[in-house]
């Protein structure tokens, strides 16, 4: 793990970042805001801010009660439907 602070990361980001995709910890420590471990974002990061989510939960939950959902017998037939996805 390697403790840095604003300054040297502002100077050396190329560095940092390229550790940090190596699977290295980094910590960035500020005097006022705290401390930040700084990750890579991954497949399973969601890039979507609070607004389109609401959007998109607002919109499914408008289909159900329209009638357009699903419904499922089994564990079965729901995986093999999560499956086809």
């Amino acid at each position: 793990m390697v403790i840095i602070n604003s300054r040297d990361f502002r100077a050396n980001q190329s560095r940092y970042l390229e550790m940090v995709s190596r699977g290295e910890d980094v910590i960035l420590k500020t005097r006022s805001l705290g401390s930040f471990k700084i990750t890579p974002v991954t497949e399973d990061d969601a890039l979507i801010s609070k607004a389109e989510m609401k959007s998109k939960l607002e919109n499914a939950r408008n289909e159900i009660l329209a009638g357009n959902g699903k419904t499922f017998r089994s564990k079965d037939e729901l995986s093999s439907f999560l499956n086809s996805l």
